[in-house]
């Protein structure tokens, strides 16, 4: 597996069941220099292998399957501090302090500004 410091770009993988949201972040980010990967769930980026090379991850709060609370959970339970964005339309007071509190370094309501988003992934890189 390529390590994230010999990848000439950034790798931000993208976790949305919208594929037009993931078409948006992936050409959003792709403009900005970074290397995009996305997904349709938090299954399909875990079986894909790419974790290990994500620099960052942008996540969608509800999911089919696995949500992303679950996802950053399970990844914070198994000692990965990857730095995670989550994007959601369904914003809640519970749901993002859930997420800040497990150490996501943002949290979006959709629609969002993508300057800000970008921002955001830059401060962690």
């Amino acid at each position: 597996m390529a390590d994230k410091e010999q990848i000439g770009r950034p790798i931000v993988s993208i976790v949305d069941d919208d594929l037009s949201v993931r078409d948006s972040l992936k050409m959003l980010f792709e403009s900005a220099d970074f290397e995009a990967e996305v997904f349709a769930s938090a299954e399909e980026f875990l079986s894909a292998g790419k974790l290990g090379e994500s620099a960052c991850l942008v996540l969608d709060v509800q999911l089919p399957g696995i949500s992303g609370i679950e996802l950053q959970d399970r990844l914070r339970a198994e000692g990965n501090n990857i730095a995670i964005i989550f994007v959601t339309a369904h914003p809640n007071a519970r749901t993002r302090e859930l997420a800040m509190h497990a150490g996501a370094i943002r949290f979006f309501s959709k629609p969002f500004n993508g300057k800000d988003l970008l921002r955001a992934v830059r401060s962690r890189l």
